[in-house]
């Protein structure tokens, strides 16, 4: 055996040789496999992967760390996760204390920092532009074995994290979830959720955190992803001067040994609390993650809960009996958990519901699966992997979970594996781990009280999983763009090099066809195309007589068309991997969709098809309308919801298309809306007057705009963006206070309407003011003083939207436990008069100017970005040269511009004040909030 293991370790140093590097001392390549190679350092044991990607000059460097909450007992239950969040508070190298924090560090560069901590592992990561990966990996090496770890962090940290805790505990369906795994396992760790509980996160004492820090964190334990444009010799060189001198870890890395006793008899369980639909939850046992049975797992999952042709969508969703399917499968190093959820339509029986699933899951026992249902599964699955791969970020997470289950090849070989699956594996997996004695029910029953009512938003969309990993900061929430544009991120893959220094209006070809602005740019991309565009028929395109009515039209085109069911179009769309959604704004119809380049004219057809020639039925008219009903309810569990309506509805006034719509009000239309209307609106709204469309990625421009023009033929309508009046409002009370009952967690929210749109000149100083505010994520004031220093919230953030089509409104949104709430809003004001009285200074203005173009080159490493930022740029009524020149107008800005611009727009006296959550009138405590 040895002298096969010295002929595989010679041969590979005899490929490195004939590639034309030289491995440099003290490393030993392991193996190479899909583009990535294995290093492995011979000081310590540290695992390295690289893999080189020179489309774009951005990279993601991770440390994973396998260390999760399965590693944890009872007393120090969510222990990784908190050692996460003290592992920023830094060390003798970089701290705040003298200006050098990790925040500060990354933030000049321009890089998106973030940490998980999920069940098995712990992963740090940056995704930055690569002249900085040196500082990257300087700093992650600093914090293996050199944090800091005290009691004041902790302390300030600990009420951070149970805030966290307590927005968690908002969602009954994360509470159903926590619970379900609760019941599910009794002996092995993952009993507990990543975040622990409340109990354990309040008082674990700070030694048993040291002592986890020196248990599991060293390098012989962690493996380093590096992925991106850098040199592989650099890189190298780089990780040994900063990790080489790292001892490995004096004593063996504990293991866990603990095995769940096998299940003999259905368990049951019943989450009984405030809320507003109900819901049931039935788990069952899946296969370790490196096990063969995994893949005909993953495909059956698929074929059973996921999207419009899976079979409880059609047993359930399609007969009206429930409003979402919300499939929870992940794969783990141990034995999971897959958990289809369903939200029950109003005024259904839970019993009823899971009567049903289980016989659907009888049915494929009995009888198997359809060699068509695993074709499409696999192409769905493939693609949708292809799809994920979105810049080296994501391509280095889906790595990091493939580590975690302890074999980073199985990454790369997936792919392989699921393609071999046959439906007679399918009905086995089935038969194997589908068996009611070893299944966990639940039920969610909501006690909603009477007369409850919300303001409605759109229908709740599926999660891909409900068990997720806990992030150090929320990903949801960027800071560089306003929340007009959220609505419109469509995810890419990895674009060429169209960053500053080059130019995007020479890139991008634009033509008119039809009355419809085209763009399209082609990327070095291969296969991949990324497609996005908008027509002006949003919300505040509904009649006055019908507030919901372009809200349910859009909602509709999915729906079926004259010629095709929604299930022979979702069966066409899944047999070649692709995707198309919709998406209704404020102001916008979206669409966007995700394709191979061969496929590209069978997608443009479609999304033709439902443009064009919606079916506008009857019976799916019914069953909107029930959905979009229920999710009113849904809307009225969340604080942050209920707070920006309330906060809207005094900074406007009924007829600016900023205000939001009753709930009342939003009830009678959704019930009066008829066939006759909804054609009405159609034919008026949907036309090329002001369609946008966008494709970035592998795209043939002369093919591609062939298309288009071919698809917009005799189609004709639609309306031009109409001029929109700037509000003149004055707001009829100061402070709001929203009443909530049961709510672990409760919303701040303050704001006053600017006049500002995206066009105007003083909307960049402002733009950048907010930055330093808030509005840079941990950089920014309110994160670094309100809960990086003094621990009151898990988050809070400034803004400017409202503001692509009409005029914006500045706000701060924060989240804290209604005990801490007065001292959270007192917090937040002292820092907002701060900032507004003595302005910002000069080095803010340089910190902050390195931030947002270090970060703008990030965001334009993905087709998906591109795409984006062309969409939202045209929207806005800028051109395309715009996205250019960004960053030298940012570098143009004075501090006495910045400053000026805030203190003419921002105005505290005429701040708007609203509270959310389980308080009283006065903004106390109700003292019924969630403790568990």
């Amino acid at each position: 055996m040895k002298k096969y293991t010295l002929f595989f370790l010679l041969f590979l140093c005899l490929v490195y040789s004939l590639s034309g590097q030289k491995l440099p001392a003290g490393y030993t390549q392991v193996k190479e496999l899909g583009g990535i190679k294995e290093f492995k350092l011979e000081s310590n044991g540290l695992v390295i992967l690289l893999k080189e990607d020179h489309t774009a000059p951005v990279l993601t460097f991770m440390v994973t760390y396998k260390v999760g909450s399965r590693d944890e007992v009872t007393g120090n239950t969510g222990s990784t996760h908190l050692l996460e969040h003290l592992m920023f508070k830094g060390s003798p190298t970089f701290n705040k204390k003298d200006g050098t924090s990790i925040d500060i560090e990354f933030g000049k560069a321009g890089a998106m920092v973030n940490a998980t901590t999920w069940l098995d592992r712990t992963n740090y990561f940056e995704s930055l532009p690569n002249t900085h990966l040196e500082l990257a990996i300087k700093i992650e090496a600093d914090r293996m074995r050199n944090a800091f770890i005290n009691e004041e962090d902790r302390q300030a940290e600990m009420t951070v994290v149970r805030n966290e805790f307590e927005q968690g505990e908002n969602d009954p369906l994360y509470a159903l979830d926590k619970q379900i795994w609760a019941t599910a396992y009794q002996a092995h760790p993952y009993h507990h959720s990543t975040i622990g509980w409340r109990s354990d996160i309040e008082k674990v004492p700070i030694e048993k955190l040291k002592a986890f820090y020196d248990t599991y964190y060293w390098p012989n334990n962690a493996t380093i992803t590096l992925i991106g444009d850098f040199s592989e010799s650099q890189a190298l060189e780089y990780i040994k001067k900063h990790f080489g001198a790292i001892a490995a870890s004096p004593k063996p890395i504990p293991q866990v040994y603990t095995q769940e006793p096998e299940q003999q008899g259905q368990r049951r369980m019943i989450v009984k609390r405030a809320g507003q639909l109900g819901m049931v939850g039935i788990a069952y046992k899946t296969p370790k993650g490196l096990e063969q049975d995994t893949y005909p797992m993953k495909v059956l999952v698929s074929i059973l809960a996921e999207d419009k042709t899976s079979r409880l969508y059609k047993a359930l969703v399609d007969k009206g009996l429930a409003t979402t399917i919300n499939p929870s499968y992940d794969i783990f190093k141990d034995e999971g958990l897959f958990i289809p959820y369903v939200y029950l339509t109003p005024g259904i029986k839970q019993e009823d519901v899971e009567k049903i699933i289980l016989d659907e899951f009888e049915k494929i026992k009995a009888s198997g699966v359809t060699a068509q249902e695993v074709s499409r599964a696999i192409n769905k699955i493939i693609t949708q992997k292809a799809y994920q791969s979105d810049g080296s970020y994501s391509l280095a997470s889906q790595i990091n979970e493939a580590i975690a289950m302890g074999d980073w090849t199985f990454y790369v070989n997936f792919n392989d594996n699921i393609q071999k699956v046959q439906p007679i594996q399918v009905q086995a997996a089935a038969r194997k781990y589908l068996l009611t004695d070893k299944s966990t029910v639940g039920y969610f029953i909501p006690k909603a009280e009477e007369g409850s009512t919300a303001i409605i938003n759109s229908p709740a969309k599926n999660r891909e999983s409900v068990q997720t990993p806990l992030y150090y900061r929320n990903p949801a929430l960027t800071y560089l763009e306003s929340a007009d544009k959220h609505d419109q991120q469509v995810p890419g893959q990895k674009n060429s090099k169209v960053l500053p220094g080059n130019t995007f209006a020479s890139q991008v070809q634009f033509k008119q066809i039809n009355g419809a602005k085209v763009y399209a740019m082609k990327t070095d991309v291969k296969d991949v195309v990324t497609l996005t565009g908008s027509i002006y028929a949003g919300e505040t395109t509904s009649p006055a007589d019908n507030s919901k009515l372009a809200h349910f039209v859009g909602s509709m085109l999915d729906k079926g068309t004259i010629k095709k069911s929604k299930f022979d179009i979702a069966e066409q769309l899944e047999n070649i991997g692709a995707s198309i959604s919709f998406n209704i704004t404020r102001h916008t119809l979206n669409f966007n969709a995700k394709c191979l380049k061969k496929d590209l004219p069978i997608v443009i057809g479609l999304i033709e098809e439902q443009l064009k020639f919606p079916a506008f039925k009857d019976e799916e008219i019914d069953k909107l309308k029930k959905q979009l009903k229920a999710s009113i309810q849904q809307n009225t569990e969340k604080t942050n919801f209920m707070a920006n309506q309330a906060l809207l509805a005094q900074l406007y006034p009924k007829t600016h298309p900023n205000y939001p719509v009753s709930v009342e009000q939003s009830l009678k239309d959704i019930d009066k809306i008829t066939g006759s209307d909804i054609r009405a609106f159609h034919k008026k709204y949907y036309g090329p007057a002001s369609m946008i469309i966008v494709a970035v990625g592998d795209v043939e421009v002369p093919v591609f705009q062939k298309l288009v023009s071919n698809a917009l033929q005799g189609f004709s309508g639609g309306i031009t963006y109409p001029a929109i009046a700037k509000a003149t409002h004055a707001p009829a009370e100061k402070k709001v206070v929203v009443e909530m009952k049961e709510k672990a967690s409760a919303t701040l929210a303050i704001g006053m309407a600017t006049g500002l749109k995206q066009t105007d000149k003083d909307y960049l100083p402002l733009f950048v003011g907010n930055q330093v505010l808030g509005g840079g994520g941990f950089t920014g004031r309110l994160m670094s003083i309100i809960r990086d220093d003094e621990g009151l919230t898990y988050g809070i953030y400034s803004y400017h939207t409202g503001d692509v089509f009409s005029d914006g409104y500045f706000g701060v949104t924060g989240q804290f436990a209604p005990e801490l709430l007065d001292k959270g809003y007192a917090s937040t004001m002292r820092e907002f008069n701060r900032w507004i009285k003595e302005g910002i200074s000069e080095k803010d203005l340089q910190d902050k100017k390195m931030n947002i173009v270090g970060s703008f080159k990030v965001e334009l490493s993905t087709t998906g970005g591109i795409a984006n930022e062309i969409l939202n740029t045209i929207q806005a009524g800028l051109p395309i040269s715009y996205l250019d020149e960004f960053p030298a107008r940012i570098e143009a800005l004075t501090l006495a511009e910045v400053n000026a611009a805030m203190k003419k727009y921002i105005d505290p006296s005429k701040m708007v004040v609203v509270m959310a959550g389980s308080i009283d009138k006065e903004g106390k405590p109700q003292g019924a909030a969630n403790k568990n």
